[in-house]
Formats: C-alpha cells, structure tokens, sequence
C-alpha cells in the first residue's frame, strides 16, 4: 500500500509522523511523508518530500503572543500557508497513494484524497477538532465549561476559513473527480481520525464517535542523533535535570537561563540544557562543569537518564517525559501547552504549571523539590506507556481503510 502522510508544524508536529512513517515502512507499505523544512528531526531512512515552509523562521518573524502572530499574518503567515497547500496537493497528486495521513494545518490534503477518490485520515496530535463533553478544547482553557465544553470546539473547527483564498487556489491542480465539488472546500471530512494520545494521559472520552481512535502515543524506539562523547560523559557523572522549550522563545530567554540553573543547584542536580529555537539561553558565565549546553538532544535518548525534565508542555514533549517514567515541571507559553500541563499534574506526574511570564528561581525551585516525590507514579505511568504499540494500532487502521 502507498501511505502518503503530510504534517506542519515543530518538531512536537514532525516526530510522530516520522515514528508512523517508520512502523508502516517495517509492514512492508511504502510510505512517502511531506514535511516542513528545519524539522528538528533527523529523517534519515525516509522518504520525505518539502512542504516548503520553515516554522522556525514563522516563529522567529511571528512570535507566539497573539499580537505578534496577527501583525505577521499577512506578510508572513498567508505567503508560507500559500505554499504548503499547494505543495501538499502536488506531492499527492505525485505520489498517487491509496490513502493520505494529514495533519490539522494541511487544510488541501482531505480535499486532495477526496477528489482523487482515496480515503483520508485526520492526525489530531492536540485532541482539539473532535468535539467532546468531558473537557473543552484544549487551547481554549484548562477548565471544564460544563455543558459548554462541546461548543467550545467551534473555533477550532473554524480555523480553515481564515485560509479560504489560499485553500481555493491549492486546489486548483486536482481533477475533477469523485466527490471533488461535495460541499464547500473548508468542510472536507477526513474518513477516520487517529490521536496519538495515551489513554494514560488522555481516557477516551466515552461521546467520540467510533471514526476516532486513541491509538496510543507514536514513538520512535530508536534514540537517533550520532554519538556526542561530552553528552555521554555529563549523563553518567550523576544526577541532572533536562531544561528545553522547543520552538518557543517569547520573553526573556536569558532569565529563564538564569531561573533554570538556580533552581538545579538549589535542588543539587545539574542542568543539561537544550536551547531549542531560543526559549532558554544560557551566558557564558554561567557554563560550569554541572551545566551542558546543546541546541538540541534525542529526548529518547536523554529523559530516561535525568531525574526530571523541565519543559514547555508540547504533546510530543509531554509524552516522552510521561513515557520515559520521570517527573516533569511544565512551563506553558500557549496554545496547547497549558492543556497537557493540566493533564500531567492531573495524572501525578507533574506539579502546577508554572506560566513562563511567572517563571523565577524560587518558583522552580519549589517545582523541583516536589518531583522526587512523584518518581514512583511516573515510574509506573512509564512502564504502562512503553507496553503500548500506538504505530501498531495507526498502521492496523491505515490497512483497514486502504482495503476498503
């Protein structure tokens, strides 16, 4: 079977597509995936294809608050979606799969498979499409709304129509095959939706339809990255706590630096500190012996070694401390973050979230003192997590629709 699967975003976005990509390529499918450009994932082995946007500068250009991202809407963000959607469709329609793999901000690929005949399956990475009684959407608030949760998915469910030019000339190249002029563009329905969440983190909600599966978290066994003797050498001299905010990089990232190390050394822990796209920066000063800096490391490879991890609350992120069986201390910026700061604390793996604009020494220093305490639950999340085969379940699903 010929598996064509498109995903945008970060790193948190790339990975479990790559982890997919791999599990379906072991079946014997070949599988082509299309992919924003600085992923911060090594796609070595695969077959991947350019979607021609690069999220890192977006963020760069954009910022994450509100007012930044509405001020580089026009100049940055229409001109970069302009090319994804119609990337997308042309890989598609290159390709020639038997059923498309998309994520949420590739708004032409359902359109693409449903004008080509071919079935096509939503990856909601953030349960926040599907609507639900049981919590509100997820970048919406952490509270439960009560009998507003369901109607709090609307927004989301709305996001396609700030693209509708775009979307309309994406899809310009498709034929005019079956079903390729049923209903408006924005409203295209994906045959099935897959959500790599684990139910250790996530139950299902008992009001998802049947069309949607909890699969269970899409991981990559193997750590990946080359060898990094140093890296080594810090993770065996004893006790550390891993810092890093993927892409994000609002305020001031020297602070947080400043914040972090502290709050190590008040706990005697070191601090391996992975800058990201620049959400943590760290001076001169105050690189010692008990402080490594990279740019960025294997989370597989290096959570299961620290004693916690302080991280921005991305799904990818969240899953691989949860995963890993140690405690986290999240710092939300936006969006989803704070949902799966609610969602680890909820579970005993985590304390309160701490926003990043309330980031101190002191308050991550009271952070980190709780964390030996929630070892012995993150240890057994851990181990339930790692038994789970979420690539297994997708791949079974995909098998299913392509024979259908």
């Amino acid at each position: 079977m010929r598996i064509m699967l498109l995903t945008a975003g970060s790193r948190g976005d790339v990975e479990p597509f790559f982890a997919l990509a791999r599990a379906a390529a072991s079946r014997g499918h070949q599988v082509r995936t299309a992919i924003p450009e600085n992923p911060g994932v090594d796609p070595a082995g695969l077959d991947t294809v350019s979607l021609h946007i690069d999220f890192a500068r977006l963020v760069g250009e954009g910022g994450v608050s509100a007012r930044a991202a509405a001020a580089a809407f026009r100049t940055v963000i229409r001109p970069a979606m302009a090319r994804l959607l119609s990337a997308a469709v042309e890989h598609i329609l290159a390709f020639a799969p038997d059923v498309v793999v998309y994520h949420p901000k590739v708004l032409s690929a359902p359109i693409a498979a449903r004008s080509l005949g071919i079935p096509s399956v939503l990856v909601e990475t953030v349960p926040s499409l599907t609507p639900t009684r049981e919590f509100p959407a997820p970048f919406i608030t952490t509270r439960s709304l009560g009998p507003l949760n369901r109607a709090s998915y609307r927004t989301s469910q709305l996001a396609a129509l700030m693209f509708r030019p775009e979307l309309r000339s994406a899809v310009q190249a498709l034929p005019r095959g079956r079903g390729a002029q049923a209903g408006p563009l924005w409203k295209a329905r994906p045959d099935a939706t897959a959500i790599p969440v684990s139910p250790q983190l996530l139950p299902r909600p008992a009001d998802w339809p049947a069309s949607v599966h909890l699969t269970g978290h899409w991981a990559s066994e193997a750590p990946g990255g080359g060898p990094d003797p140093e890296l080594e050498e810090f993770m065996d001299a004893g006790p550390f706590v891993y810092a890093g905010f993927g892409s994000m990089k609002a305020g001031d990232a020297g602070a947080r630096g400043e914040a972090i190390i502290a709050a190590a050394h008040n706990n005697n822990v070191r601090t391996l500190v992975s800058t990201g796209w620049g959400g943590i920066s760290v001076s001169p000063g105050l690189s010692a012996s008990d402080v490594l800096v990279r740019e960025s490391v294997s989370h597989q490879l290096v959570f299961p070694r620290a004693v916690a991890a302080i991280h921005h609350g991305g799904a990818g992120t969240a899953h691989a401390a949860a995963r890993a069986g140690i405690p986290s201390v999240v710092v939300p910026f936006i969006a989803d973050q704070p949902f799966w700061g609610h969602l680890l604390n909820r579970a005993g793996l985590a304390p309160k979230a701490i926003p990043y604009r309330k980031v101190t020494a002191a308050r991550l220093s009271r952070a980190l003192a709780q964390t030996p305490g929630l070892r012995g639950q993150a240890g057994e999340t851990g181990m339930r997590m790692r038994e789970e085969n979420g690539t297994a379940a997708a791949v079974a699903l995909l098998e299913t629709l392509g024979r259908s």
